[in-house]
């Protein structure tokens, strides 16, 4: 059974791993590290451990051409480190499940760019979409109550979203000349470098790795030490997601793929209710519901943009 649905288990796996990633960095959120610095250390982790692993697999393709050191500067300053810091912004200040949602928008802004900056042709399913999307978030932040959401949580969530917009923009044309895993090593590289000018390592608080971080909710009086959670975001949260996904994709069409990186928010939502009963309205889960239908739609009009 495995060997069949090899693809579809490899990315339902990634989106638990993603999904739970939100769960132990908002653990860490709580009064212990800032966003900031949680997109530094995982910038920089994750860097060291793809460097190896790429050095280990495929030594050829840690070299870099004069041409792509500007483009994969850009994707790791903004299409990985930007995304990291807003989204554990967002994460901080409001439910991991619908920080992920309004990130998720992402196919959204990229549909729009390519209508209306390159003059592409997009199908009619791309307003649709765009129409589903924005109901469904309407819902999500009951706006007939005054808009319920804290309001730097979704500026920062939305953020999240033009960060990952930018992104897949930027990695098309990186990717056309070189394989996903070193692009994905230098733009982490990159990431980390740029975080480590915004904020200097030696000023880092790295009493984080020593904390005792309270699980809370379901494992009310449990803990567990600073250093093990950020291990879990690098590994657990970043690295073998990753590896599922690249791993996942051979077998698979595009839109089935975004069906499946659907799952993220739905799962984050469940873990999230179970841990620390969040709980959503019938009215925002409906919401939730139309938004991933916009995407999904999104999803289909991106890659049917001529």
């Amino acid at each position: 059974m495995f060997k069949a649905r090899r693809s579809e288990i490899l990315l339902t796996l990634a989106a638990i791993m993603f999904a739970s990633n939100g769960i132990a960095s908002k653990l860490l959120l709580n009064d212990y590290i800032s966003a900031w610095r949680l997109a530094q250390v995982r910038s920089i982790s994750t860097f060291i451990l793809l460097l190896a692993l790429v050095a280990w697999r495929a030594p050829k393709t840690l070299r870099m051409t004069k041409q792509e050191l500007p483009r994969l500067a850009a994707l790791g300053a903004f299409g990985i480190a930007a995304v990291n810091g807003a989204y554990f912004l967002a994460i901080s200040r409001m439910h991991v499940s619908i920080a992920l949602l309004i990130e998720f928008t992402a196919p959204l802004w990229i549909v729009l760019y390519l209508r209306y900056v390159r003059k592409k042709q997009v199908p009619n399913e791309m307003w649709a979409a765009l129409f589903l999307a924005l109901l469904g978030l309407a819902f999500v932040a009951q706006v007939w109550k005054g808009l319920t959401l804290d309001g730097v949580g979704v500026l920062a969530a939305l953020g999240a979203a033009f960060a990952l917009a930018f992104f897949f923009l930027a990695g098309e044309g990186i990717t056309a000349n070189r394989d996903n895993q070193s692009t994905t090593m230098w733009g982490f590289g990159f990431a980390a470098l740029t975080w480590s000018l915004l904020m200097p390592i030696w000023t880092f608080p790295f009493e984080i790795f020593t904390v005792s971080v309270p699980l809370g909710g379901a494992f009310e009086g449990y803990s567990a030490s600073g250093w093990v959670l950020i291990l879990y975001v690098v590994v657990m949260g970043t690295i073998l997601p990753y590896l599922c996904v690249m791993n996942g994709l051979r077998s698979l069409s595009a839109a089935a793929t975004s069906a499946f990186g659907m799952l993220e928010p739905i799962f984050a939502g469940a873990v999230a209710w179970f841990w620390f009963s969040e709980s959503w309205t019938v009215l925002q889960l409906f919401g939730g519901v139309i938004v991933i239908a916009g995407i999904y739609l999104a999803d289909r009009a991106k890659s049917a943009t001529k």
